[in-house]
Order: structure tokens, then sequence, then C-alpha cells
């Protein structure tokens, strides 16, 4: 059996995958992606859709701005709009606590590009007229927003595609080591051999790291989401909530998408809303939308999604094995950095290097590392 040789080799076919697929296909290198269900199909495609940089922690804010221009350029970058509007991100306080909190943070990344507004009292009222009184005031920022995941996502890899990268889904990855020169991977029944190896496998992420002596605290989280009937126009902004709990934004359908609380894992593959979790959310939620009270919902879903402890992603070379980068545990984050952790990716394969500070993401902080192990199935 003869092997195909590539650049690069990237395992998981999400947002991250896909987008550092797209730019090494459009560096004009070769490209295999490789992904055991659909691309898009994961975290992915079924998170919440919000588009936002408020909230995040300080050594986020410079690749989230990376993703920032990305996404206003999307048409051009991918190929379709993926319903992406800068609708404004507005943080909800429910108490002084929760302002005092919203003020810290606006403090804390003064002089990172947010520009945000903190807004209370009748000014609030005046502006936000939606909100019940629940709310005691909220942090804006103008530029953030919400797209559909379920457009967004596939769409980059279709976008890959056209650039020139191969793109394998269904496809289980059963081995995979590194060879004199780069790696040797089997998927699908074909031995693969590429000098980069990507591991983009969101949940799965943590069966690569271990085959290569590189053991993380990755575990996987539920979201409860769900989406309304269409309904007369509310609000525009993508809404948060201080302290976690209820987020929500409205379509230009009329369809309020929103979530808050966790389902539970069936297998490693599959979950679950739970119906009391949901319920709690919408009792939180007509507290902020009194709108909301009376409202048919019609659908709810959850994805897997993968944590880290301290909510950072891991992106960057492996501590253990030249040529292995990794990209993962975005922590039902990674929809608005996920374009730009791609394209830092591939920066480090084509370049060596990133502009884009990522000290904060490497593995490195993760010390324990563990004998070699043989591989199972990471795409």
């Amino acid at each position: 059996m003869s092997a195909r040789r590539y650049d690069t080799a990237i395992l998981g076919g999400g947002i991250v995958g896909a987008s550092a697929a797209l730019n090494l296909a459009r560096s004009g290198l070769s490209v295999v992606l490789l992904e055991r269900g659909f691309c898009g199909a994961g975290a992915s495609g079924v998170n919440y859709g919000g588009v936002r940089r408020q909230g995040r922690p300080p050594e986020q804010i410079p690749l989230s701005l990376r993703a920032h221009a990305i996404w206003a350029r999307l048409q051009d970058h991918i190929g379709i709009d993926g319903e992406y509007i800068r609708s404004g991100h507005l943080k909800l306080a429910r108490s002084e606590t929760e302002m005092a909190s919203l003020l810290a943070y606006r403090d804390r990344i003064a002089g990172l590009g947010l520009k945000l507004e903190l807004v209370s009292g009748n000014t609030l009222r005046d502006r936000f007229p939606m909100l019940g009184s629940a709310v005691v005031g909220a942090s804006y920022c103008a530029d953030d927003g919400h797209a559909n995941p379920r457009l967004v996502s596939p769409a980059f890899a279709r976008a890959a595609a056209k650039a020139g990268a191969e793109i394998r889904e269904q496809t289980e990855v059963t081995a995979v080591e590194r060879t004199g020169n780069g790696f040797m991977l089997q998927a699908g029944g074909d031995e693969i051999r590429a000098g980069y190896l990507l591991n983009c496998a969101g949940p799965g992420a943590g069966l690569a790291t271990q085959a290569f002596g590189e053991t993380v605290p990755l575990s996987s989280g539920y979201p409860c989401l769900g989406v309304t009937e269409p309904l007369p126009p509310l609000f525009a902004f993508n809404l948060g909530v201080e302290g976690g709990g209820v987020y929500a934004r409205q379509v230009a359908r009329g369809n309020v998408v929103f979530g808050g609380g966790k389902g539970y894992a069936l297998d490693d593959r599959n979950c679950r809303p739970d119906m009391k979790a949901l319920m709690q959310t919408l009792q939180d939620g007509t507290a902020l939308l009194p709108a909301l009270r009376q409202t048919h919902v019609i659908r709810f879903w959850s994805g897997v999604e993968a944590y880290m402890p301290d909510r950072n992603p891991v992106l960057g070379p492996s501590a253990t094995t030249p040529g292995l980068l990794h990209g993962f545990g975005f922590s039902g984050a990674g929809f608005q950095i996920g374009p730009a952790a791609g394209a830092v990716l591939a920066d480090l394969v084509r370049d060596g290097r990133t502009a884009t500070p990522i000290e904060a993401f490497s593995i490195q902080r993760f010390t324990r590392t563990r004998q070699m192990a043989p591989a199972k199935s990471y795409s």
C-alpha cells in the first residue's frame, strides 16, 4: 500500500481545523483534513453563535481581535455571510456586585480596543426598555455580534476544499506515530504521511496528546440550548449575563436562540440537554426579558464541547514532539476566536512563528507527561 504524502495533516474538521486548512491551502501547501463525522457538525456547528470579544480573559484579547478582523470580511473569506451581524453585545448585571465586576473588567482590559460602555439607571431603561427590573446595569460592546454556526463552520471546510485542501469526512484515524521526517497516520484504510500534524480534534484531542506523551486535564461540557418560535423584533444585541447563566440573541426571522445550564453525556460523542436546567434558564431569561413570557420553544439541543480548567485553549507547539501543533480546549468560547486560532496554526506551519501572542495557551502549563502510548481514534 503506497502512502499519500502531504505537507500537513489536520485532525478535526471544526472551525479551528478548517480555518487552518483554508489558510494553509491558500499558501500553496498540501493539506489533508481528517474528520470522523462531518465538518462543522460538532461543537463548532451546534453552539449558540455568539461572536463576542467582551468578557474574554485579557490574554485572549489579541487572538480575539485578529478574529474580529476575519469576521469583518467573512463573505470574502469563506464565500457566505453566515448571517453575521455586528449587533453589539450587552452583558447584564443583576446586582451591584455584578456591576462592580463589569467595571473592574473594563478597567482591566482598558487600552485593548474593546471600547466598553457601562450603562445603568435611567440611561439603561431609556436605551434598553425591553429589559426587566432584575437588571441593574450592563456593559455594552458595540462591535460584537452573532452569526449562524450551522452555516459558518461547514463553510470554512468548503472554502478550504475549494482552495485545494483534501477534506475527508467520516474518516477514523486509527493510528498515528512520529517518523524520521514527520508523521504517519492510518485513516480510513489509507496510510497518510505528513510533515506537520495539527491536533484540532476538540473533545477527542486528549487521545492525540497522550499518544505523544502529553497529558492534559481536558474535559467535556454539554451546553443546553433552545430556540423559540418567530417573534416580533424584541432586541438586536447579543445578550449575556455577568457571572454566567442566560445568553440570548434574536435572528432576522424573529426566533430567539438562547442557552444556559449544562446537559449530560450519553457516550463520548452524544449528549442531551437537561430539562431541569432548561426550565431554570427559561425562568431566569424571562426575568431579564419579560416579553419572552408565554413564548413557545420549538426545539432544544446540546453538543459536546472541550474544556480546560483555566478556560484557556491549548494553542501552539507540542512540548514533546517536533511538528505537532495543538488547537483545542476552547471551553465553549471558540466560535469567535476559531478563525484566528486556525490562522495562528497556519502561521506556525508556514513561518515557524506567529505575531499573535499565544504564550498563555502553551501546553507546557500542564507539566505532566508520560510514555508514548498507542493511538486510537482522533478526528
